[in-house]
């Protein structure tokens, strides 16, 4: 049996269930784009209809889709090769235009995606096509790329215009419904139209028809998340709710300690946050022994410091800001991120000067950031650097932007240049009038002897030959004066 969400896929904008002045703004964007239009970033939680909003956009404007995904391996070199050649060349299948769609652009972390944020804002900045971006969380999306696109916020739909769309797909489905089972798919949905399809197909699957019993059956998977979790521990709340919110969840102990530990910090009371921080010591304690002695049967003391003890320390304070991911996560993040620039920095400079990297970073890192410190510019149009390398060498970051502003100011410089130089040439080029073969006819015609000219008479030639005897002879008779060889010589007759 075919899947619902696929089957019943809206193919136009008008058939897209809430978000209107989203879909009004994404029509208005694609109508007017032109190259330099930022792209679009359509960001909310799944199931509201971004990408099948994006997909409807295409089909309406008759413009190809060509997709990239966190599913696929997105490094630097896939993205600029796919998605940079999509970008700048037109569709082969006789659409308007080819629409770039990277979903899932707040997952670009990790090494498979090693380079892959600045490879799409290369993309970006160099496209000829239009662009859409999607994702769950803008925050997870680097600020590089949200400060180009256009952001448009997809927001959970409501019950009740989740229900009549379960309607049309009971209808069409040749399905009986009740109200009451639609309704109550709708509102477990959250406002994710995807999972009340979803719901919806699993309770009428095997059955004509879709009541309260079988949707109880086909409910949307409850699990918490690690938000709820660490709110649910600093707001209070029964112990063993606690501990089943923390099974539900697919982090490890190891991970949900560090989102706890995140989170301390917001118990306002130093004497309560001492006491939760302690309850946290001696979970750490415990989950060191799991992974020292593999006796994963700890794992469950582990959970019971760190949930029902530090819940107790809080006292149901309640949450007083963002809940957000571990600090140290950033610090990791932040050192990862400058041993790859340095490991950039190493290999530019080890081509360029033919040394070994490890030469280089032992024993003239120090040197290569004194001469760069005297002239960035040249040091950074030599080597190809980027902003942040330039910055790892001179550890200055307002020199190197104002250094890599200059460079891309030298390079439009250089390029309209080129443009000037491209139009004069052609300009010139149409200048050239071409000789016309005719034009050669008529000027050869011109420069015919006349054959109907009166010969001249004896007399004159008498004379003539007479006054030449009287002159004394010249060392050297002049040589009879020939023809110039012209184009106009090959069409005398």
């Amino acid at each position: 049996m075919e899947d619902w969400v696929e089957k019943y896929r809206p193919k136009s904008l008008a058939d897209i269930i809430g978000n209107k002045d989203c879909l009004r703004r994404m029509i208005e964007w694609a109508r007017d784009w032109k190259p330099g239009v930022p792209p679009l970033l359509l960001y909310g939680k799944p199931g509201v209809g971004k990408t099948s909003s994006a997909y409807a956009l295409a089909n309406d404007m008759n413009w190809e889709v060509v997709e990239l995904n966190a599913s696929d391996q997105r490094t630097k070199g896939i993205i600029e090769r796919v998605a940079g050649a999509t970008a700048t060349t037109m569709s082969l299948l006789g659409s308007q235009r080819k629409l770039l769609l990277l979903d899932e652009a707040d997952n670009l972390h990790g090494t498979a995606d090693m380079g892959g944020a600045r490879a799409i804002i290369g993309v970006i900045k160099s496209s000829q096509q239009p662009i859409i971006l999607i994702a769950n969380d803008k925050y997870g999306v680097a600020k590089e790329i949200k400060s180009l696109c256009e952001l448009l916020q997809f927001r959970a739909l409501q019950a009740r215009s989740i229900v009549p769309h379960l309607k049309y797909l009971c209808s069409a489905e040749n399905k009986t419904c009740n109200d009451n089972a639609l309704m109550q798919i709708a509102e477990s949905a959250g406002g994710d139209m995807r999972a009340a399809i979803n719901m919806l197909f699993a309770a009428g699957s095997g059955a004509d028809t879709v009541s309260e019993e079988s949707v109880s059956t086909a409910s949307k998977d409850q699990r918490s998340s690690i938000f709820e979790f660490v709110g649910g521990i600093l707001r209070g709340g029964a112990d063993r709710h606690l501990m089943e919110m923390s099974y539900d969840l697919s982090d490890t102990p190891d991970t949900i300690e560090q989102w706890v530990e995140g989170a301390l910090p917001q118990i306002k009371n130093p004497r309560d946050r001492t006491e939760a921080y302690g309850y946290l010591a001696q979970s750490d304690l415990y989950l060191g022994r799991t992974y020292l002695r593999q006796y994963y049967t700890l794992w469950k003391y582990a959970t019971a410091l760190m949930v029902i003890g530090t819940a107790a320390a809080a006292g149901g304070q309640g949450v007083t800001g963002n809940i957000m991911p571990p600090a140290r996560w950033n610090r990791m993040a932040a050192a990862k991120k400058k041993k790859l620039i340095r490991q950039s920095v190493l290999i530019k400079a080890a081509f360029a000067y033919h040394m070994p990297e490890n030469t280089l970073r032992d024993e003239y890192l120090k040197a290569f950031g004194m001469i760069a410190d005297k002239d960035p510019l040249s040091f950074a149009k030599e080597l190809s650097l980027d902003g942040d390398e330039l910055d790892y060498i001179i550890d200055d970051k307002v020199r190197s932007a104002e250094v890599m502003k200059e460079i891309k100011r030298e390079e439009k410089e250089q390029e309209k240049r080129e443009k000037a130089a491209q139009k004069a040439a052609e300009k010139a080029k149409k200048a050239q009038k071409p000789v016309r073969v005719i034009d050669l006819t008529k000027a050869a015609e011109t420069e015919k002897p006349d054959l109907k000219a009166p010969a001249e008479s004896s007399e004159s030639i008498e004379s003539a030959t007479s006054e030449s005897a009287d002159e004394p002879e010249k060392s050297e008779k002049p040589s009879e004066k020939k023809p110039s060889e012209t184009q106009s010589t090959l069409f005398s007759f």
